[in-house]
């Protein structure tokens, strides 16, 4: 993050607006919309301005701003068209840690203003730290449609009733659960119709009959895709914002993770090669003994739970101890990363089957059902297989499949941080080696994988990317600094 996204106060305090112009008066109605008592420093003033001056609605001084005007200044916009002039004001409000917004200067500023969208006493700021404030506006415009005006009316009846939710309800979990389900259920709905005196009849009967006793725990498992946050289910989305604790792999990416509710505690039950945080034993009276706290438990495992996932092995020992859980699918990886990569798993002319198998090195052999992987039109797709690499590809050879059987190993599969190494049986060994691949990888063997060349529609949005002006400016940085470390 550039910039802390906060929500400041200035009802009834001393605001600053050097600049008489257009700019300055769309700032000004920000700040007369917070209540703010304003102060214009400027030679001379727009129309608008003007009309608000002989309101009594704005205070003018017709002065060139000096360090002296920011005396008893709580905020600070600079909204000049003289760049020396602003950085002046930029200095000495920074000298007094005044807040200071430099106009179209986001290098001049302490805050930057967002995109806001308006629903009171909601408030939705979008922001992109002063790097594209069009790009912000255009996501403003999108959420603008996607929120309706009476999620302020929501609010309100939420606010009237927030003292008798209070009293009711002992437990702060369970008034937790109990706004969540009413604002998203009949009630919410009832205020976006207009119909204001059912909704209050509905909560207030709600309210009455929902019992004063602690939640029950409950477990969610979930799966949270190959990597990319934008593969996840809707469904997924919800439950990781209702969950008090959450227990995660190692393969869950920070994106996703960052999107958990943010004051849920964040345990990591990760396991790596000869490297295991918690055994999955651990992780089984983990879970059980997080939901007999009365927790609601995210369960977040990378791909999809019950795919090499060990979700059955979890949910089983939830069942013998009589404790509620929910499966929500995840895009595993063969699905997600196969698609990412251009390679289709099946293909009316390459390979009418499809088998999933884990490359787990066991006392340095690979074993697998060999002569069911080496059928005819069929495409193999191992997972965790990228150290016995080697063995399968010898394996695959040895049981008949021919060594020019194309073959692909993806390295952060879905991610801009995507690598996909083509080859054969005989080549991608030594292919892996070379560049260093570390996991997660996905080793896609058969056919298909000649469609890659073709199709691999990802790589030509990522090279897009790479020719812009800031992927440009971040290798020119890279080079710098390797060209630095080399003459050090």
């Amino acid at each position: 993050m550039d910039f802390l996204p906060i929500f400041i106060s200035i009802k009834n305090r001393n605001c600053l607006v050097i600049g008489g112009g257009k700019v300055a008066a769309r700032k000004i109605a920000l700040l007369l919309r917070a209540g703010a008592h304003i102060t214009v420093i400027a030679p001379e003033l727009d129309t608008e301005l003007h009309e608000q001056l002989r309101q009594g609605i704005i205070v003018h001084r017709a002065e060139i701003f000096t360090p002296a005007h920011l005396d008893d200044a709580t905020l600070v916009f600079a909204a000049t068209n003289d760049r020396l002039v602003n950085q002046k004001i930029s200095e000495a409000a920074e000298k007094l840690r005044i807040p200071i917004n430099v106009v179209d200067n986001p290098d001049l500023c302490s805050f930057i203003m967002p995109s806001i969208i308006d629903r009171s006493p909601i408030l939705v700021a979008v922001s992109s730290s002063g790097k594209s404030p069009v790009l912000a506006r255009l996501l403003r415009a999108r959420l603008e449609t996607m929120i309706p005006e009476a999620y302020g009316r929501l609010a309100t009846y939420a606010d009237n009733f927030r003292e008798q939710v209070k009293q009711h309800f002992s437990h702060p979990e369970k008034r937790r659960i109990f706004w969540e389900n009413e604002l998203q259920g009949p009630f919410s709905e009832m205020v976006f119709a207009g119909k204001d005196q059912a909704a209050q009849d509905y909560l207030e009967h709600s309210l009455h009959n929902e019992a004063d006793e602690a939640p029950r725990g409950e477990v969610y498992l979930v799966g949270a895709g190959p990597g990319n946050p934008d593969l996840l289910t809707f469904r997924a989305m919800r439950l990781m914002q209702q969950a008090d604790v959450v227990v995660y792999d190692r393969l869950v990416s920070p994106e996703i993770l960052d999107m958990v509710r943010r004051d849920a505690p964040r345990i990591y039950a990760g396991k790596e090669r000869s490297k295991h945080t918690m055994s999955q034993e651990s992780i089984n009276e983990l879970l059980v003994r997080l939901a007999k706290e009365n927790k609601r438990v995210l369960r977040l495992k990378g791909g999809d739970p019950f795919i090499f996932g060990r979700g059955g092995e979890e949910i089983e020992t939830l069942t013998s101890y009589g404790i509620p859980f929910q499966v929500v699918p995840g895009i595993t990886a063969a699905s997600g990363v196969a698609s990412y990569a251009g390679i289709p798993l099946t293909h009316r002319d390459y390979a009418q089957s499809c088998v999933f198998v884990a490359g787990h090195l066991k006392n340095g052999s690979v074993d697998l059902d060999w002569p069911t992987l080496v059928r005819p039109g069929q495409t193999i797709v191992v997972y965790m297989g990228l150290l016995g690499l080697p063995v399968l590809c010898q394996q695959l050879i040895t049981h008949g499949l021919p060594t020019m059987t194309p073959a692909a190993i993806v390295q952060q599969g879905t991610t801009h941080a995507q690598r996909v190494l083509v080859g054969s049986l005989e080549t991608l060994p030594n292919l892996a080696a070379s560049a260093n691949l570390t996991p997660p990888t996905l080793i896609i063997i058969g056919e298909v994988v000649k469609l890659h060349q073709n199709l691999a529609w990802f790589e030509s949005e990522r090279n897009l990317y790479a020719n812009t002006p800031e992927a440009n400016k971040e290798k020119l940085t890279k080079n710098n600094s390797k060209q630095l470390k080399k003459k050090s």
